[in-house]
């Protein structure tokens, strides 16, 4: 009688959207940290140490890093979909990740050039910007003399998300065999496609193909109200966008909006405005 979960893993293999990490090494090194995260925090559970549910997940998701932070930000970002509580507690997803230090970004950066940072850069601020789950970024001067942000892929971020969501995948699709009534949900599916997205989040040309097509789609409706950041394209590389540096403010900070407009309530009117003329008139969909 054949196994029932050797489909599962069958897709698995031959699937595109998932496919095998390309290091394998570092691919069982992942599946033994994740195994470690959640044995650890299973004997804490057992010893006694019990937060609330919410908060041990998303303590659980920071701890196990790219991979878990995003699905944490989903989570966060999606209020309809889950229960409040859960909502609140993985907003700290959104802006608390950890940074890197900066030896590891400026070897990356060193890696994607053929050439010494300093013929690139007057300065480069070695203290982040922000750091998230794919990503950091660092503001940064051209020997040009304009002020920039460089936005760097964390190493080995590409290997770490298919080995995740290969884990999750198998997972989530011997949990639907086990309990068929779950299955209705599609979890699989919507693994793969969280997957297939973040896949394509690795490849910075793509971002900068995206902001130029933003900026073609505000041009051709004719939106003066809103604009994106200059892309210096000769810098850009698949782990590396060079962009010009915009200084603002959260549109949730309407005190803070105030000083910069007379008319705060017409500014977010008019970015809502260009979000939802976005969806019908844009080539691509950002939730951002």
């Amino acid at each position: 009688m054949a196994n029932p979960l050797s489909s599962v893993f069958e897709k698995v293999t031959n699937n595109k959207a998932f496919g095998l990490a390309r290091d394998g090494v570092a691919s069982a090194a992942r599946v033994g940290q994740t195994a470690g995260v959640l044995g650890v925090t299973g004997v804490d559970w057992l010893r006694g140490d019990r937060p609330p549910v919410p908060k041990l997940l998303r303590q659980t998701f920071e701890r196990l890093g790219a991979t878990y932070i995003k699905l944490g930000q989903f989570i966060a970002s999606s209020p309809s979909l889950f229960p409040i509580e859960y909502v609140r507690e993985f907003e700290g997803c959104l802006d608390s990740v950890k940074s890197l230090d900066w030896g590891i970004i400026e070897k990356v950066l060193e890696q994607e050039y053929d050439r010494p940072l300093d013929q690139i850069f007057a300065h480069i601020d070695k203290e982040p910007l922000a750091s998230a789950s794919i990503a950091q970024v660092h503001s940064a001067r051209l020997l040009t003399g304009e002020d920039v942000v460089i936005k760097v892929q964390k190493p080995g971020v590409q290997n770490i998300l298919l080995t995740d969501f290969n884990f999750l995948y198998v997972a989530m699709r011997v949990i639907e065999k086990i309990t068929p009534t779950i299955s209705r949900a599609s979890l699989g599916d919507i693994i793969g496609d969280i997957q297939a997205t973040m896949l394509e989040e690795c490849d910075f040309l793509k971002e900068a193909a995206n902001i130029e097509m933003f900026d073609k789609f505000l041009k051709d409706t004719h939106n003066q109200m809103c604009c994106v950041p200059q892309l210096y394209k000769e810098f850009c590389t698949p782990k590396v966008l060079v962009m010009e540096r915009f200084y603002g403010v959260p549109l949730t900070d309407l005190e803070s909006i105030k000083k910069y407009s007379k008319n705060p309530e017409f500014t977010l009117i008019s970015a809502l405005n260009t979000w939802f003329s976005s969806l019908t008139e844009c080539q691509f969909f950002t939730a951002d």
